[in-house]
């Protein structure tokens, strides 16, 4: 059987959903996936700040191979994971929820599939300065710096 589906042949990906810049977030949802070579927490993000892009929200991958466990311990110790559960080496998913810290994101298009890049990360007391630093950075050269 043959169905007609109009536009889908012209159809584009959006990348119009992909955020790249300095955020301040929190952690909606995060699940993790346990695939054979390169196991990762997925994670939502819902942006808080700045104002321009509040409630916008984005998903991104951190990887849980011995290649990433610094960045993923960089992660949990700035946006305020529980220490005792880090010190033991467990990460519980329900206790990433709301978590709130600071994201430098990019993006990037692999094979034709775009991915949100987790650059950088700040605790959320850092907000503030890091934001005006920004700024700063985007007065002198035209655009946003980040962390």
């Amino acid at each position: 059987m043959k169905r007609r589906i109009p536009g889908l042949h012209s159809w584009q990906p959006d990348d119009t959903s992909l955020l790249g810049g300095l955020f301040l977030t929190r952690v909606d949802k995060a699940f993790f996936r346990w695939q054979l070579r390169k196991p990762y927490l997925e994670l939502r993000f819902v942006v808080l700040e700045p104002k321009a892009y509040e409630n916008k929200a984005f998903f991104a991958r951190l990887y849980c191979t011995e290649k990433a466990l610094g960045k993923f311990g960089r992660f949990l110790r700035d946006f305020g994971y529980d220490a005792e559960l880090l010190q033991h080496d467990q990460v519980d998913v329900k206790a990433l929820l709301g978590l709130r810290g600071v994201v430098r994101t990019s993006h990037v298009r692999v094979n034709g599939r775009s991915f949100q890049n987790l650059d950088a990360f700040a605790p959320e007391a850092e907000w503030e300065t890091l934001d005006c630093t920004a700024m700063a950075h985007a007065d002198e050269r035209g655009g946003r710096d980040g962390l």
